[in-house]
């Protein structure tokens, strides 16, 4: 039996470090959260996805898959002096704010921010020059946010896994829990998904879940055409990308 290549960075052994950052200096970022994500999924979906992603495409073009930020930031909304985000909020639209099961992340934008940046200097001063960020949504948009002031002040290349056009192809990450979160987790960790926790009855649609109805749409083949496309799309951009970092166009 093959052998897997290890990509996770800590797994690593500094010789094996010292490889892979040879090969391809590029970090990858899962930018995950412990939040509620339907009954029928792990609360790390986020960063499992992310994780999962960032492990194909780090086998696929090189490179290195840090561990996964569980911090992030979402909404907020204070109710009855208590407060609340996210899901908790955007999932009972109508209703008062409810606190779901399990929600552990949020951390206001600023903080978020002085986070990845930290983290961001510190990659940079281990030697990567490319870093790819992706996971929970609202981390993706903050992220893409700073990327043209982080790339000048920082000389990093800056990427997330979104192409910016999902209507042609369903990206990854791209609804809360529904069919696309459901897919890529089945595929990822099919033992991690309980779809019978979901109400049968379609008309009965499931808590603080936002996007198609996973019940009808999500499958494994479906999460594994969505890796398979965004894993050949994203090794083309960073396989380009490489070569145009200046020792490597030095050495062309």
């Amino acid at each position: 039996m093959e052998k897997v290549v290890e990509v996770r960075y800590t797994h690593l052994t500094p010789t094996e470090f010292r490889r892979r950052q040879a090969e391809a200096p590029i970090a990858y970022l899962p930018l995950g959260t412990l939040e509620w994500h339907g009954e029928h999924l792990p609360l790390g979906a986020d960063g499992l996805q992310a994780s999962g992603f960032f492990e194909s495409l780090a086998r696929a073009v090189g490179g290195t898959v840090l561990p996964m930020l569980f911090l992030g930031p979402d909404i907020a909304q204070e109710h009855e002096g208590k407060p609340y985000y996210g899901m908790d909020i955007v999932g009972f639209k109508g209703q008062p704010p409810q606190q779901l099961a399990g929600s552990a992340y949020h951390v206001p934008d600023a903080v978020f921010l002085q986070m990845v940046e930290h983290a961001l200097k510190q990659l940079r001063r281990a030697g990567f020059q490319i870093v790819m960020a992706h996971g929970h949504g609202p981390s993706i948009h903050r992220f893409t946010e700073n990327i043209e002031r982080w790339e000048e002040e920082l000389g990093l290349r800056l990427f997330t896994a979104w192409s910016g056009d999902e209507t042609a192809v369903p990206g990854i990450q791209t609804d809360h829990a529904a069919a696309n979160e459901t897919s890529l987790t089945m595929f990822f960790h099919p033992d991690l998904v309980h779809m019978e926790h979901l109400d049968s009855d379609p008309d009965v649609w499931p808590t603080a879940v936002a996007g198609r109805d996973p019940r009808l749409h999500a499958s494994a083949e479906h999460g594994q055409e969505l890796v398979e496309h965004h894993v050949h799309r994203l090794a083309a951009l960073l396989a380009k990308v490489l070569k145009e970092l200046p020792e490597r166009a030095n050495e062309s």
